[in-house]
């Protein structure tokens, strides 16, 4: 829900951080304006790309913006190992792909396994992540011509 009326414009960004309890700020429309585009970001890149259209935004304006944004479900975070956590609006349920050579992301649409109800029959299992890792298309050929 929070993908769909963020893309649909300012007026629907707007409104999902009022709904959320959020101050509306140019700031934080432009961080979410950013993220709409469907992209993978981490802190760093998203502050150059909403700083672009803002003039002045610092990463820690960011991070703080984030934070508030994932406790009010507007975004999701994605923690991939090596490098910086990338931040996505939140949406309908996916997993990813990693690539382990260069950290890029992209969304996948898979349905999760099945839950290992007996496997684990003292737990409380109630989902599960799939990280499909592997080469991105602009790093295999990379790798290839190297290896």
């Amino acid at each position: 829900m929070a993908r769909e009326a963020v893309a649909q414009g300012r007026e629907a960004a707007i409104r999902q951080l009022r709904d959320a309890g959020l101050r509306v700020t140019s700031a934080r429309l432009e961080v979410l304006q950013v993220l709409a585009s469907g992209d993978h970001f981490d802190v760093e890149s998203l502050t150059a790309a909403a700083r672009e259209r803002l003039g002045t935004l610092t990463s820690q304006a960011v991070y703080d913006m984030l934070r508030h944004f994932l406790e009010a479900g507007l975004v999701a975070k994605f923690e991939r190992p090596g490098w910086p956590a990338v931040f996505e609006i939140a949406g309908p349920r996916h997993q990813h792909a990693l690539c382990v050579r260069c950290g890029r992301v992209e969304n996948v649409v898979h349905r999760a396994p099945v839950l290992p109800g007996k496997d684990l029959p003292e737990w409380d299992v109630s989902d599960a992540d799939i990280v499909f890792k592997g080469r991105c298309p602009d790093c295999r050929p990379v790798i290839s011509a190297a290896g």
